[in-house]
């Protein structure tokens, strides 16, 4: 069996009458607005951006110094953006996997993989504190092998695994079954260091958590620009100005603030699916017991979870980047590519045949060129952002929070004295070298899905310059 490469009749039958919205955001318990900024004010710090990154920063801020004035703003609404749009699987890994760390950061690995596992504990650990219901669920992620040639691949990365002290086992065929029933399913490799959460009630309580510590939120209050003013920073907004000595920078795939970091990001649009609630027969004829995320070994991917209600969540498989980095919203619907997921879940689990998809809809990835997050100060070290994380940030934006504070604050720590955290990503070229650049890259990963995962020379090259596109 091989994956469609089209959309087909049953799977868009399948989603022609979904809603075309997040389902983490379509629901009533989405908060009310925060008012939008109107003043002219002076603080010690805003940060800008209310998705993940931005609101572990101003609470790990207001934890840090409850005295310091704080106020997060944000250009539409809380977890509107990626945060409210992913998947919700929250990842131990720092590095995009533990194969991309091995490629990119193999004398730090041992320590990116401490602090992983330790940033996923700190998150469990504030939703406790703070009584946020996110729905967790440490069930850990299966990456399943489709076709025999992938399992060598996933061999090989227990082993590794292994070697580096992390307890990642490899499930052959026969084990994997008592886990998964699927005819796509030949193998697989469980990381236990994956949670399952929702993402929205993640933002809105810790948007709640902020506030409880000081910190002044208002959405719908894009920032303008930034500009130095004497020994801090002036952050103009539609209609208000707020003198700030220090700025954090965390607006993901959303256009950059500051210019020199324009190249280093491109923004990718991922599409997802969302299932009405399986029935305890479904649930049964699949044999997803153990509640694990699920994700494919191929170049191009597909991630599916169960939510707290039992619908299945399906997203992944193409990276869509448009000319000059678009992002208009309008590209949220995508009736192509939602019809072909829905064909993908069903070649993956045919025994659904006939379910119906709720919701259908897709955002942007900052994805950069080493598939990590990347951090940056400037403007006399006034100004610090970190971006990149290339869709797997709802558990490494804790971290890439907490070391861009360490910067903007000066502090010496061993988050700030990592290579990781020292480099940068390779620029990615002008347009339209940029498009064409990357829409090959895409089409050669299709290639070589195709040829048994074998590289051609196109891909070999982009691997050794470290100049890279994944989703």
């Amino acid at each position: 069996m091989t994956w469609a490469e089209k959309p087909t009749r049953r799977g868009f039958d399948m989603v022609v009458d979904a809603v075309p919205e997040s389902f983490w955001l379509d629901r009533g318990e989405r908060p009310t607005p925060r008012p939008r900024y109107r003043h002219d004010s002076k603080v010690d710090l805003v940060v800008v951006g209310a998705g993940f990154t931005g609101l572990w920063a101003a609470i790990h801020a207001a934890e840090d110094n409850p005295d310091r004035s704080i106020v997060l703003l944000d250009g539409d609404r809380i977890a509107e953006g990626a945060t409210g749009r992913n998947g919700g699987f929250c990842a131990a890994s720092l590095t995009h996997g533990l194969g991309n760390g091995l490629d990119r950061y193999p004398d730090e690995l041992p320590t990116l993989l401490r602090m992983g596992s330790q940033t996923l504990d700190a998150i469990e650990k504030s939703a406790r504190q703070y009584g946020i219901d996110a729905d967790i669920e440490r069930t850990g992620e299966l990456d399943i092998a489709n076709f025999d040639w992938q399992t060598s691949d996933l061999r090989e990365l227990a082993e590794e695994a292994a070697r580096l002290g992390q307890s990642m086992d490899y499930l052959d065929q026969d084990a994997l079954a008592q886990r998964v029933s699927s005819p796509m399913a030949r193998g697989a490799l469980f990381d236990p260091d994956v949670m399952m959460i929702d993402p929205a009630k993640l933002a809105w309580g810790l948007a709640d958590a902020a506030e409880s510590l000081g910190v002044t939120i208002h959405e719908n209050s894009r920032v303008e620009s930034l500009r130095a003013s004497g020994d801090g920073v002036r952050v103009q907004t539609g209609y208000g100005t707020i003198e700030a000595a220090k700025v954090l920078l965390a607006t993901a795939a959303t256009k950059p603030l500051r210019w020199t970091q324009r190249p280093r990001i491109v923004p990718v649009w991922d599409y997802v699916i969302v299932t009405e609630p399986l029935t305890a027969e479904q649930l049964s004829s699949i044999g997803w017991t153990g509640r694990e995320g699920l994700a494919d070994s191929g170049n191009r991917f597909h991630y599916f979870r169960l939510t707290a209600d039992d619908r299945i969540l399906f997203g992944g498989w193409d990276a869509i980047y448009r000319f000059g980095g678009d992002t208009d919203s309008r590209h949220r619907q995508h009736p192509e590519t939602f019809g072909l997921l829905a064909e993908h879940l069903l070649q993956v689990f045919p025994m659904l045949d006939g379910i119906r998809a709720t919701h259908t809809w897709g955002g942007a990835i900052d994805t950069c060129s080493r598939f990590s997050a990347f951090w940056d100060v400037g403007m006399g070290g006034r100004v610090a952002s970190v971006l990149g994380f290339t869709g797997l940030g709802v558990g490494a934006s804790h971290f890439g929070a907490r070391t861009a504070l360490d910067l903007l604050d000066g502090r010496d720590t061993e988050r700030t004295r990592l290579n990781m955290v020292r480099g940068k990503p390779l620029p990615f070229p002008p347009e339209p070298f940029k498009s064409l650049g990357i829409n090959i890259t895409r089409s050669e990963f299709a290639k070589a899905d195709r040829n048994r995962g074998k590289r051609g020379l196109w891909l070999a090259g982009m691997d050794k310059i470290g100049l890279g596109f994944d989703s």
